[in-house]
């Protein structure tokens, strides 16, 4: 089985870990489908609101499935769909948490890329070494990682191929959070992504909508998006509920201050 898939809906995530621990989870094809097809069903779940992507303590994932790809024709790329299959798990509505540990490599990397947040450890390795095999990043690697680290980095990572540590990952803007050993990377991304499961999922989902949808775009643009994903959100039960609580809530303690002051003005 290439790929383990826990829920936890008393909490509100799914767990999918990545199984392929022979080859150090390299990202074959089936590993790739099984991904994108629990996604969509996890997007259908109304009770997990979020989902972490995992390995083992030695690999996230080393790469891409080589076999598949040495003896391709341009044609036979084109019918795996590989990129279509990536903007798939790119498209998912819902927060994706990567939790890394171990090499992080190729198709490991461009996956980590695509997800909301990425929390790693110290024996942690980001590679794109795409160019030592004469081909190059083909899954976002380029687009992605310039977008968020600048050109003049990516361009080193991309041109080396060469590993880049956990700590400078996360100086980087690559990693959210570093873990202080490599067996607290997991429970911590599953604790953010608890955190993240309990908040309003509505607002959840349209936060992450604005941000993808309008990265790339002019800000005028951008700013549409924003407004037309916040106007959404004053139709759900959420927004009229938090708020009529948030306004009571206010409106006690505006009673309590008011009778504290008139009981202070009755002892003078």
């Amino acid at each position: 089985m290439t790929l383990i898939r826990e829920d936890r809906p008393d909490t509100g995530i799914a767990i999918l870990r990545l199984n392929r621990p022979e080859a150090r989870n390299a990202i074959n094809l089936e590993m790739r489908r099984r991904l994108v097809g629990e996604l969509e069903s996890i997007e259908a779940d109304a009770m997990l609101r979020a989902t972490v992507i995992t390995g083992d303590l030695t690999a996230f994932a080393a790469g891409a499935d080589v076999a598949l790809l040495a003896n391709a024709s341009v044609m036979d790329l084109h019918r795996l769909g590989l990129a279509r299959l990536w903007a798939r798990v790119f498209g998912h509505r819902k927060p994706l948490v990567a939790a890394v540990n171990g090499y992080a490599y190729g198709a490991g990397f461009e996956l980590a890329l695509l997800c909301d947040m990425v929390f790693a450890g110290p024996g942690t390795r980001f590679a794109l070494p795409e160019i030592k095999l004469g081909i190059m990043p083909g899954a976002g690697g380029t687009q992605r990682l310039v977008r968020l680290v600048g050109r003049h980095r990516a361009m080193d990572l991309l041109w080396s191929g060469e590993p880049l540590d956990g700590a400078t990952a996360r100086e980087w803007g690559i990693v959210n959070d570093l873990a202080e050993r490599d067996d607290m990377v997991l429970p911590r991304a599953i604790a953010r992504a608890e955190a993240i499961a309990a908040m309003p999922p509505a607002a959840v989902e349209m936060i992450k909508s604005a941000v993808i949808e309008g990265a790339d775009l002019p800000l005028a643009s951008a700013l549409l998006i924003e407004q037309r994903n916040l106007q959404l959100l004053f139709d759900t039960d959420d927004q009229k509920l938090r708020m009529a609580a948030f306004l009571a809530k206010a409106g006690k303690g505006r009673g309590r201050a008011e009778a504290g002051s008139e009981g202070g003005e009755g002892h003078e």
